[in-house]
């Protein structure tokens, strides 16, 4: 008799094979439609204006052609599913500028998609030329119903269960999810998908030194796409004949539980449902998610400091105290000297200073090594006035399910010994209980599709995500652009 698979890797399987999204759940679709458009305009902003990125994206041996390969968006490029899966995930990361969530672990569902539609779209072209499609309709209908469900099992997982604390990225979570559907997309039967998802567990996975201190590098602007590579790589070994490992997770000694995860198990406090594309926090400015409430409260104290009409505000400032959740304190409080612009782009008091200063938030160019705010001496004294301390209570709220709050308040003291009161903000725009959330999440779609399309064409993308029944090769096809001519250097 076959020995059976690990419990959460049968749970996560038969999730996906077997849970129906209600049709009559419109919230649902429309999250899922607001959350594919908000990572494709990523990765149309990040192609357009990131000579750093675009140097990492096309085919591993140069001039390779692809039949039927993915297009990917924003670019001139063709390659296979693979390549495509970390060209685009690179695109939709790169920038810190697509969704997040938070948790225990913390991460970017978004990430899914590169996975998802660099299969979807290699095999809606196979499909025509070769008429060989065994898996689910290659449609935008299919394309949402895997969005959501990679969305809710990274979710879930997040929720309880911290990697980081045992030195695991998060991106392994994107591996996990985006191996599950993909391994559906290809037609695989829910026991091999239950293979392929063991693979996932038997692999190495990265640790978060790129994202620590003075280690801080670009690669944590490609781990993601990273681990969607593997995805699709694992679910095609899978489809080609390979077996997996049935106690991958819990095999004594070598298992991923007993090696690496201290044999505490997994906690999922819910049931996958869709619970995480409703909740999931759309980022309206480039900053560390952790950090946004920060930045929003910092501008309020701003415009605060510019009614007394000093007409250096900020030189009056003696102290920032900002108070926040316990995850932000961990991931994003840095002293000392930041070495690039991936290492701004993660320090609380840097995106803090920076919008003191600027009077308005945050932009990806404003964490380059050769923007204003860099060398700056005035955002450094500032910086160093900022004082990051973790409130149980906002950490509490954070981890709350009925709240998932992402607070920080920001105090200011002055040089006449007075003080402006804690500005509060719980619910940042770009969270799914702050009413300008909808608005502020189409404007940034509009500006970054205009970075290489036309209004008309950008209305025709938004409408054609609208199409149940549209091609996902069509899709695709509305994103495909030359590279340009002299994009602006990035960070």
């Amino acid at each position: 008799m076959p020995q059976a698979y690990d419990q959460p890797i049968i749970d996560v399987a038969h999730y996906v094979f077997h849970y129906q999204i209600p049709d009559k759940e419109q919230a649902v679709w429309t999250c899922a439609r607001v959350a594919l458009l908000d990572a494709i305009g990523c990765a149309i902003e990040t192609a357009a204006t990131s000579r750093e990125c675009r140097a990492l994206l096309g085919p591993v041996v140069a001039d390779t052609v692809v039949p039927n390969g993915f297009r990917v968006p924003g670019t001139e490029l063709q390659v296979d599913p693979v390549k495509g899966a970390f060209d685009l995930g690179v695109l939709i990361r790169y920038l810190d500028h697509n969704d997040a969530l938070g948790g225990a672990e913390w991460g970017h569902p978004s990430d899914n998609l590169a996975a998802i539609l660099a299969t979807m779209d290699w095999l809606s072209r196979a499909s025509v030329s070769r008429d060989d499609d065994n898996g689910p309709p290659l449609t935008i209908k299919t394309l949402l119903i895997a969005l959501i469900k990679a969305y809710e099992i990274q979710g879930c997982y997040q929720m309880r269960n911290a990697f980081n604390v045992y030195g695991i990225d998060h991106v392994v979570l994107v591996k996990l999810a985006a191996t599950a559907v993909v391994s559906w997309l290809l037609g695989l039967t829910e026991d091999q998908t239950r293979a392929a998802i063991s693979h996932v567990w038997m692999d190495g996975h990265p640790t978060r030194a790129y994202r620590s201190g003075a280690n801080t590098i670009s690669r944590k602007g490609w781990a993601a796409g990273d681990a969607a590579r593997r995805a699709v790589q694992l679910a095609l070994l899978v489809r080609a004949g390979e077996p997996g490992a049935p106690g991958a997770l819990a095999i004594p000694r070598w298992g991923f539980l007993e090696r690496t995860f201290g044999e505490v198990g997994f906690e999922l406090p819910r049931p996958f449902e869709t619970w995480t594309i409703q909740n999931v926090l759309f980022k309206v400015m480039p900053v560390e998610g952790h950090g946004i409430a920060a930045v929003e409260a910092a501008l309020v104290q701003h415009r605060a400091l510019q009614q007394r009409g000093w007409s250096h505000p900020t030189n009056h400032i003696q102290r920032v105290v900002l108070r926040t959740t316990a995850a932000a304190d961990l991931i994003i409080n840095k002293t000392g000297p930041l070495q690039n612009a991936a290492d701004r782009d993660h320090c609380i008091q840097y995106v803090v200073a920076l919008a003191f200063l600027k009077g308005s938030a945050p932009e990806a160019a404003d964490y380059a090594d050769n923007s204003q705010w860099a060398p700056s001496k005035e955002l450094e004294y500032l910086r160093s006035r900022i004082e990051v301390h973790p409130d149980a209570k906002l950490t509490q709220d954070y981890f709350d399910l009925d709240k998932t709050s992402i607070g920080s308040g920001v105090t200011v003291d002055l040089d006449d010994g007075s003080s402006l009161s804690e500005i509060l903000i719980e619910y940042p725009i770009g969270h799914a209980r702050n009413p300008k959330t909808s608005a502020a999440i189409q404007a940034k779609f509009a500006k970054n599709m205009r970075h290489v399309f036309s209004e008309a064409e950008v209305a025709r993308i938004s409408k054609a995500a609208e199409d149940d029944d549209m091609r996902v090769m069509d899709f695709v096809d509305l994103l495909v652009r030359p590279a340009p001519s002299n994009p602006q250097p990035k960070l």
